[in-house]
């Protein structure tokens, strides 16, 4: 195999890799909902975490009175944790990615409960308590 061959084979491959990589991340599923402010509470209804008969992972939640979403993770039908979807860093939005929280300008990484997995980020993700009725979860926006 000559040099230019060699080259065209490794551009071929990267572009692959990369175009799969696109399709993937499409294969996930985020659900985003817009949700009502009561009483200082921000109100979702149980029910929107399913998807058919089947509950999904987390949310990402927003309002408009909100200058980032919030990201809730659902552990179980009693635990989950709201964050901040506002990186410690510098201040960018996050992405998720299942149980992963992902600052896309410096890289940034975050668990679902809001730990720095990876810097440059050095503080963890603000959260909020999670208050779980019959048939909401309320996440509370009061300032501590």
């Amino acid at each position: 195999m000559d040099r230019k061959e060699f080259i065209k084979t490794c551009g071929c491959a990267c572009l692959g890799v990369s175009s799969m990589a696109i399709l993937l991340q499409g294969c996930v599923t985020t659900k985003s909902i817009t949700a009502p402010i009561v009483r200082d509470h921000l109100v979702i209804q149980r029910t929107d975490f399913m998807k058919g008969e089947k509950a999904v992972e987390y949310l990402i939640v927003d309002n408009g009175q909100l200058q980032f979403p919030i990201y809730i993770f659902r552990f179980s039908e009693t635990e989950y944790t709201a964050l901040y979807l506002r990186c410690t860093h510098q201040g960018n939005e996050l992405n998720a990615y299942g149980d992963k929280l992902v600052c896309s300008a410096h890289g940034s990484e975050f668990d679902n409960k809001g730990n720095v997995i990876q810097g440059p980020a050095k503080e963890a993700l603000r959260s909020f308590p999670v208050q779980i009725t019959d048939q909401n979860i309320l996440i509370s926006l009061k300032k501590a």
